[in-house]
């Protein structure tokens, strides 16, 4: 690896298989064609996820490499996981946290429910850049009031970009691609 290589963990949210269609799919194969190390791990039993499975999951995949940026990548309920592994974060050195689902849905949702419980967002020292769209069924009331507020984040709105998937128009997404090579790039709509 070169001093300027980057490796990036993308992680995937609730019933998501990584299907072509998604932004994380294309990304992954974008930055690989960059040159970058790209993990992208399919987490155990995304329409059934168990907590500790998953929090085992992001330490398996979350070892940082001897050398170059670690970034990682997290949308939807993949952000819960991220903010809920608290000490077992892997140590990254940019962290984007994407179109997390609001605690109240989470919790409404039984397959998920345990992702929400005990979610501490007075928690100070995450370090991360929060993206949210306005529309979001997930997130009704916008991701800034349940995240970006409470925890610090800087944030970038995208307007119109609900939960920011292929639903909501979201396979190829230049900006997001121009962020993983340049963190001072803000992230905007396709």
């Amino acid at each position: 690896m070169t001093s300027d290589s980057k490796t990036f963990l993308i992680l995937h949210g609730f019933q998501n298989h990584r299907p072509p269609g998604h932004w994380q799919h294309w990304l992954a194969g974008e930055l690989r064609a960059r040159g970058h190390e790209v993990r992208h791990p399919q987490l155990p039993e995304p329409d059934a996820p168990v907590l500790a499975d998953w929090l085992a999951a992001l330490e398996e995949h979350g070892e940082r490499p001897a050398g170059g940026e670690f970034v990682v990548l997290a949308h939807s309920l993949s952000v819960l996981l991220w903010l809920r592994a608290g000490a077992r974060r892997p140590l990254a050195d940019r962290v984007l946290l994407v179109a997390p689902p609001s605690p109240p849905v989470t919790a409404s949702i039984p397959a998920i429910a345990a992702f929400a419980e005990g979610l501490d967002l007075a928690e100070k020292g995450v370090r991360a850049r929060l993206v949210y769209g306005d529309g979001d069924p997930y997130c009704p009331e916008g991701a800034d009031v349940h995240y970006g507020t409470p925890l610090g984040l800087d944030t970038d709105h995208v307007p119109g970009g609900a939960h920011l998937n292929p639903d909501s128009g979201y396979g190829e997404w230049a900006s997001l691609l121009e962020w993983c090579e340049d963190p001072a790039v803000r992230v905007k709509g396709r």
